[in-house]
């Protein structure tokens, strides 16, 4: 009686085994990847947004700091700054000494504060400009709209969703203040 030789059985793997393998683990490095790249534009929008904090936070505090410009109905309406230059007609003619290391008036103080302010923003954000906006009526509460914009990049899902022409927007922090 003859016996059959047994089939030997198949060890290892097979190479399209090995490559569904490697399939597999491309598309999840490249989700992995895609996710890291989105963290880090999160990262840039977060950065802006808590500088735009941050600058709109230290103009109340020079606006608390001199109540005697501020407080006292002597602000203008609106006050637009970009850079250096203040739409103020008052602000801006003023000689803006350095009122760190010189004694300053409040209205020379109040330009000081702003044209700083408005050369920290242009700095630290992109087209980063400020507005103070005031109620000027004597005998009720003086209130303050200190605004920053900046321009901030979108973040797409996919690049089908994303108009390369529109890749940035306008956008602003408004804190209001008591002077």
């Amino acid at each position: 009686m003859r016996i059959a030789p047994a089939i030997p059985q198949q060890t290892g793997f097979s190479l399209i085994e090995v490559m569904v393998a490697l399939l597999i683990i491309s598309i999840g490095l490249l989700g992995v990847a895609r996710m890291q790249a989105q963290a880090i534009g999160n990262t840039k929008v977060s950065s802006s947004r808590s500088i735009a904090a941050i600058h709109a936070a230290g103009m109340a505090s020079a606006m608390h700091a001199n109540k005697a410009y501020w407080a006292a109905g002597l602000a203008p309406a609106s006050a637009v700054v970009t850079g250096t230059s203040i739409s103020d007609a008052t602000l801006n003619g003023q000689t803006v000494t350095d009122c760190v290391a010189n004694s300053c008036n409040p209205v020379q103080m109040a330009a000081f504060d702003l044209q700083a302010w408005g050369s920290s923003l242009l700095a630290q954000l992109p087209a980063g400009a400020g507005t103070v906006v005031c109620s000027t009526t004597l005998g009720t509460i003086i209130s303050c709209s200190v605004t920053v914009t900046w321009n901030e990049k979108y973040i797409g899902l996919n690049t089908a969703t994303l108009d390369s022409s529109k890749v940035t927007a306008t956008q602003s922090l408004n804190l209001l203040v008591a002077p």
